[in-house]
């Protein structure tokens, strides 16, 4: 899964990964990604860390938050 090769280096407090992990399946599921090796999956992996780190912590609330910003969906 794209977040956990993101996450690798990073430290996260518990839970953390999940929560991201729960987010990314949210927006793939919502715009029908199945390919966990596209570029498109990464760009959005990324997205979602990057809103999980503004210190938003719903996931279903990080989803729509990617999707808004990606303005796709």
């Amino acid at each position: 899964m794209p977040i956990n090769r993101l996450l690798m280096d990073g430290k996260l407090a518990p839970g953390e990964a999940e929560r991201l992990n729960r987010a990314l399946k949210l927006v793939l599921g919502t715009l029908h990604l199945v390919d966990r090796n596209d570029p498109l999956t990464d760009l959005i992996a990324k997205k979602v860390i990057e809103v999980g780190a503004s210190g938003v912590e719903d996931p279903k609330e990080i989803s729509s938050i990617v999707i808004k910003q990606l303005r796709i969906g």
